[in-house]
């Protein structure tokens, strides 16, 4: 029992700062010279990481997993637009 919710409030912390990290450089490359789709890569990693939150607080945490790994990935791709 305390493994599972080890395993939820990880996936709850993970999403969280991947979440504020993604909006955080969307909101830092806004103002830069850089190409739109770079704060949009960075935004949309974001979005795809915030359901992660609710998905892990309610025990679900191979999905958010899943969708932390994917919006890490649309975050790297955003850097390397950049």
């Amino acid at each position: 029992m305390e493994d599972a919710r080890r395993a939820r409030w990880t996936a709850v912390a993970a999403g969280s700062l991947l979440t504020l990290a993604g909006v955080a450089a969307a909101l830092m490359r806004l103002g830069g010279g850089v190409p739109a789709r770079v704060p949009v890569a960075y935004a949309v990693g974001a979005v795809v990481c915030a359901p992660a939150v609710f998905l892990g607080a309610r025990g679900h945490t191979r999905r958010a997993l899943w969708l932390l790994v994917l919006g890490a990935m649309v975050m790297a791709l955003g850097d390397q637009f950049d």
